[in-house]
């Protein structure tokens, strides 16, 4: 495997204020360049864009993983597994709503891994995970 870049993601927010305060005040992403209809961030050493779109009325769609209902679609980053503990108690201190508050998956077996999902104010969905094992990403 080659060595990890930063990815790119672009996603629409119908208020860009609130949006720019929930990244970087609470998620604490740095903000990068901005106009009147975006914002850059460092979102965990990617580049992630806040884009204005207005409010869309589609509805969410869901999966159904482990007994719970998995927003699609969602995006997120993979932390490691001490920065991921910290981030989830920082995140309840600050009352976060959880669609899916932070557990444990696949304890004590290959790829085993924390993960939680929330939304920011738009309504963008969320994961953050941690594997215990990073080296166990991919595995089957």
């Amino acid at each position: 495997m080659s060595q990890l870049t930063p990815f790119h993601v672009a996603i629409p927010v119908h208020n860009l204020e609130e949006c720019r305060l929930f990244y970087r005040d609470v998620l604490n992403c740095e903000e990068g360049r901005s106009s009147d209809h975006w914002v850059d961030f460092n979102f965990f050493g990617h580049q992630l864009v806040i884009h204005y779109k207005e409010k869309s009325l589609e509805v969410e769609a869901i999966n159904e993983v482990d007994g719970k209902h998995v927003p699609i679609p969602h995006y997120g980053v993979v932390l490691p597994w001490d920065t991921f503990q910290v981030f989830a108690k920082d995140l309840k201190q600050k009352n976060i709503q959880f669609i899916i508050e932070p557990y444990v998956r696949f304890e004590g077996l290959v790829g085993e891994q924390a993960t939680m999902f929330f939304k920011d104010p738009s309504g963008n969905s969320l994961e953050f995970k941690a594997f215990r094992d990073m080296n166990q990403l991919f595995a089957k």
